[in-house]
């Protein structure tokens, strides 16, 4: 078993406990929507000025994507990585 498959199960695995916490949520839509939402716009914002802060995080199909599932603390793990990796 190789890193990349370890990275993309636990990936997938991730994906799939937000998906629960979604289903569990009285307005799952509306839910997913506003998470999604917010994480992607908190991305956008932290490529465009996070420089000013020393912090280069790239709007790539991985990111956007973490951040449309995840949301805003997916960013902060974006920020924490990028600091000390």
């Amino acid at each position: 078993m190789t890193t990349d498959n370890i990275f993309w199960g636990i990936c997938a695995a991730i994906v799939l406990v937000m998906f629960i916490y979604y289903i569990k949520r009285e307005r799952k839509l509306l839910s997913f929507l506003f998470g999604g939402l917010t994480g992607f716009i908190a991305l956008v914002i932290l490529n465009k000025y996070g420089t000013l802060i020393d912090i280069d995080v790239p709007l790539n199909s991985f990111n956007i994507a973490g951040s449309a599932v995840l949301g805003v603390p997916f960013v902060i793990l974006l920020v924490i990585m990028s600091q000390f990796c």
